[in-house]
């Protein structure tokens, strides 16, 4: 069955791994990458503030990582936001021959729920693409503020912290019979896999 746990130093081959499967899905759609940078961003894996987590099976299997932070970045939120305990999520990849078990969605909704058991009131995170805007609200998130940034416009956004009674149910159905589909629904627009490249470094 398939978990989160923090990351540690031993899985970042794996986490590499990851990242090179999604690497060659977004080239094979003619997309940018993180290719060259995969080594690099893997290393995130080492994880020495503990707030990289990994979406792994009990054999060890990693098909997914996310960072989850404890503080809101500063601008584009007003003070009395900052002022709220929340959780904040940068750098979500997952491996596409699960996608149509949707990992991304189990690891945003696994968010929600630890936020909540650790008394904070929001979940939040940011994107630049109105085609991931709308990705995150069918994950339950709602659009709060839009920031113009240099030359982007960053869409913040958050969802409330709740327990997430079906979760353990949601993990198990990872390990389904669709894991592997080849013939899944891709369901990510072009505009939301650019942004996922600018995520994962932490521009958001």
């Amino acid at each position: 069955m398939f978990a989160m746990r923090p990351a540690t130093a031993d899985d970042t081959p794996a986490v590499e791994k990851v990242i090179l499967a999604r690497s060659c899905w977004l080239e094979e759609r003619g997309l940018p990458s993180w290719r060259e940078n995969a080594t690099e961003l893997a290393r995130q894996a080492e994880n020495p503030d503990g707030d990289v987590w990994v979406l792994a099976e009990d054999d060890g299997r990693v098909i997914g990582c996310t960072t989850v932070q404890e503080q809101t970045p500063p601008w584009g939120w007003t003070e009395e936001e900052l002022n709220e305990p929340a959780h904040y999520l940068y750098s979500t990849v997952t491996d596409p021959a699960f996608r149509v078990m949707k990992p991304g969605t189990v690891m945003a909704l696994w968010a929600v729920n630890r936020a909540a058991r650790h008394g904070r009131r929001w979940v939040r995170r940011g994107c630049h693409f109105p085609g991931l805007v709308r990705y995150y609200e069918t994950q339950g998130f709602e659009l709060v503020h839009e920031v113009q940034r240099t030359r982007t416009t960053v869409y913040l956004m958050c969802r409330r912290a709740e327990r997430v009674t079906d979760l353990e149910e949601r993990f198990r159905a990872l390990s389904g019979p669709g894991r592997n589909s080849a013939e899944a629904p891709d369901r990510w627009s072009s505009s939301s896999l650019s942004h996922m490249l600018g995520r994962y470094r932490r521009t958001c």
